[in-house]
């Protein structure tokens, strides 16, 4: 498969090659048989590494306990592990995230965060369109204009107000104020600030750009870093919403819909 990719993209080498999530796909489990298989898919990575086949390897959405077994078994065959790939952001630390960051940076492993920007949630991005509005009311009007499914819009409309149950009322708004206001002083965007807080965490964001606009936007969050005390700041106030990301609709950081059902992991 390796071999054919890379023929496919036309390269003499494939510059990062992932496995995409632990080997949690058992269709059968209810039968007894859900035996792991991530070593054979290591032995894989490793196997594709030696022979030249890419320049580097990865994982996606490894706990600490995982990622350390896997940056293990593959330094016994001479191959480092280069990446994990975990959502994380400044609502999206809990459930594991963080600890795992934590590990990777210990072994030496890049964390690669998806859902930087909570899909959308710590954006700000209609805030600059309509300078009247203030973040947490730019990012209410946004959602009425979403290309999202009505699944995600549901469950990104309880984040954004709150629903009084799993979400207090109020929903992200006081992080976005925070945000904005951190923005408005350093006279960067609430998305920069939100990429560059991942950025001051040790990781490597990897934000999505469906515009040059957007592109432009992203690439304002380098060349600086926020203050520790503006880190503290932030982290204060997310842990004090009373509710943490982990995806919306079927658009899930711990689960993935795989035909027969959905799977979940815990990045534990």
């Amino acid at each position: 498969a390796c071999e054919e990719s890379r023929k496919r993209l036309g390269v003499e080498s494939i510059d990062l090659y992932q496995i995409q999530m632990p080997d949690i796909v058992k269709p059968l489990r209810k039968f007894g048989f859900d035996k792991s298989y991530d070593k054979v898919y290591w032995d894989g990575l490793a196997e594709c590494y030696n022979r030249g086949l890419v320049q580097n390897v990865g994982v996606s959405n490894y706990g600490p306990t995982l990622v350390t077994e896997c940056s293990e078994h593959l330094a016994k065959r001479g191959v480092p592990l280069a990446s994990n790939q975990i959502a994380y952001s400044l609502i999206g630390r809990h459930n594991g995230a963080q600890q795992t960051l934590d590990t990777c940076n210990e072994l030496g492993v890049k964390v690669l965060a998806y859902y930087p920007f909570a899909m959308g949630l710590l954006t700000g991005k209609y805030t600059s369109a309509m300078p009247e509005l203030s973040a947490e009311h730019a990012l209410t009007s946004s959602l009425t204009k979403s290309r999202r499914s009505k699944f995600e819009q549901k469950d990104l409309e309880r984040y954004a107000k709150g629903d009084g149950k799993s979400i207090p009322a109020g929903g992200v708004a006081p992080l976005l104020s925070t945000m904005e206001r951190i923005a408005n002083d350093r006279d960067k965007t609430v998305a920069q600030v939100a990429l560059n807080y991942i950025i001051c965490k040790g990781a490597v964001p990897i934000p999505g750009a469906r515009t040059a606009a957007q592109y432009v936007d992203n690439m304002g969050a380098l060349g600086w870093r926020l203050t520790e005390a503006e880190v503290s700041e932030m982290e204060n106030v997310a842990d004090n919403l009373g509710f943490s990301f982990d995806g919306a609709g079927f658009k899930r950081s711990n689960a993935k819909f795989v035909g027969y059902g959905m799977e979940t992991w815990s990045l534990t």
